[in-house]
């Protein structure tokens, strides 16, 4: 190849990346399968329900991603969880923060948990809990499910509770602790 070759080919990758259009930087995860898997949908299962009784078995960790927060029992129940002990972190989308006047954060923050701010990308859009990944029986829980009234009384919405696979919590929960490094802790600048 020559080298304006090599330079056309390396300027038509550099456009391609720069439109959104390119490589994928990594491949997927794959772990084994393993624990129990429970899943529930809105409407009809009590997703709400599932979440702070799985919140109440947490031993010693409870990372919280999440997009829309403002369903005040599993506030509570994150509350709760800070007060016996357990390190409890938020990480939550920054703009979600500023627009949401009903969100729970400040509340979380009065209770003693630690919450941050993601205002990295447009949305920070996940919805996951990830709890004691460092115990013999941690516990994954995502989907589509926002810890708000709305998906549980009116939405349409999934949830899946990932008993004891320690590899995927722990994905979940290095996938947290990189997005926090980049995010800033919760304050009243912080959401203006």
């Amino acid at each position: 190849m020559t080298s304006s070759a090599r330079t056309a080919c390396v300027l038509a990758l550099l456009v391609l990346l720069a439109a959104g259009i390119g490589p994928v930087a990594a491949a997927p995860h794959s772990f084994p399968a393993t624990g129990d898997v429970e899943i529930a949908f809105t409407p009809g299962d009590a997703i709400d329900k599932l979440i702070i009784e799985t919140l109440g078995r947490a031993k010693s960790e409870i990372l919280v991603h999440a997009y829309t927060f403002t369903d005040r029992r599993i506030a509570q129940a994150l509350i709760a969880a800070k007060r016996r002990g357990v390190a409890v972190s938020v990480l939550a989308d920054r703009e979600q923060a500023r627009s949401v006047p009903q969100n729970v954060l400040p509340q979380l923050v009065e209770g003693g948990v630690a919450v941050w701010l993601d205002g990295n990308f447009q949305a920070a859009h996940n919805k996951v809990i990830v709890i004691d990944a460092d115990e013999p029986q941690p516990t994954t829980i995502t989907g589509s499910y926002n810890f708000t009234f709305a998906a549980q009384r009116h939405n349409a919405e999934n949830v899946v509770v990932l008993h004891d696979n320690r590899a995927v919590a722990r994905a979940y929960r290095d996938n947290w602790r990189r997005l926090k490094a980049a995010a800033v802790p919760w304050s009243a600048e912080a959401v203006r």
